[in-house]
């Protein structure tokens, strides 16, 4: 037999052997939560929800849900979306430049922050980047806080609206902060790379 046959059939063994582990706790944990319950199935179409109709800087805060989790949109998006590359109507607003002025949450430092810097400067050393020009005059708006980082640009990839809408699964989840004020506001760019080192 050869080594790569020999690796291959041990693959497949321990993963036979981790899914019969997983299905032997499942059932000893008590109730499983199986696809039906996570979705109408039976019980028809989902009810109409509603959104916030508030009209931004109006509306209350959410509590985050966890600590440093991204903000929940207390007011109404309508109008606002979709975010295309020539339009961010959410910049308007929460730039830190304007957010105290407008009554809104500024952006944290974490947002100004390119986390993909050192591979595209590995790229333009290695003349793979296309548009090094534009992407050095982003670096210097970055910088000065006139600029988010490519990244951070579609805000609704990590920052929702609440509906009404009541879960289809009770959540027992309670968030533990390490400090009360954090219910409100963002660590994150203090401890980033907490727990990494």
């Amino acid at each position: 037999m050869t080594f790569k046959k020999l690796v291959g059939m041990s693959a497949v063994l321990a993963m036979l052997f981790a899914a019969g582990c997983g299905a032997a706790t499942a059932s000893k944990s008590g109730k499983v939560v199986t696809e039906a319950d996570l979705s109408y199935g039976e019980r028809g179409t989902p009810p109409k929800v509603e959104y916030s109709k508030a009209a931004p800087g109006t509306a209350k805060r959410f509590q985050r849900s966890y600590e440093n989790a991204p903000p929940l949109i207390p007011h109404s998006i309508e109008g606002l979306v979709p975010i295309t590359l020539n339009n961010n109507a959410c910049l308007g607003c929460h730039m830190p430049s304007v957010a105290k002025s407008m009554g809104a949450t500024p952006m944290p430092p974490t947002h100004f922050k390119d986390f993909f810097f050192d591979t595209k400067k590995k790229l333009i050393k290695q003349k793979l980047y296309e548009d090094v020009i534009a992407y050095k005059a982003r670096l210097t708006l970055m910088a000065k806080k006139e600029d988010i980082a490519p990244q951070r640009y579609n805000c609704v990839q990590c920052h929702v609206p609440q509906a009404n809408a009541k879960p289809l699964v009770a959540n027992t989840f309670k968030p533990e902060f390490r400090n009360p004020e954090n219910k409100h506001r963002s660590t994150l760019n203090k401890n980033l790379m907490e727990g990494v080192k």
